[in-house]
């Protein structure tokens, strides 16, 4: 299916948001995520469904000065 992840066209198999991390190479990573706006906590990822046409956007903590 084609989802949009952090403003870029994306094909996925994933069918949870938790599946689609471990896709993309973030599944233990520590990362916040929003699904379509609404902020999902780490805690819930994998019970939140991705559908076509979804917005995911992944945010990483960064270091540096």
């Amino acid at each position: 299916m084609k989802i949009l992840v952090n403003g870029e066209s994306a094909d996925t198999r994933a069918g949870t948001l938790a599946e689609l991390l471990g896709e993309l190479g973030l599944g233990e990573a520590i990362v916040a995520t929003a699904l379509n706006g609404a902020v999902v906590r780490a805690v819930k990822r994998a019970a939140t469904p991705i559908a076509s046409g979804d917005r995911v956007e992944i945010l990483a903590p960064m270091q540096g000065g």
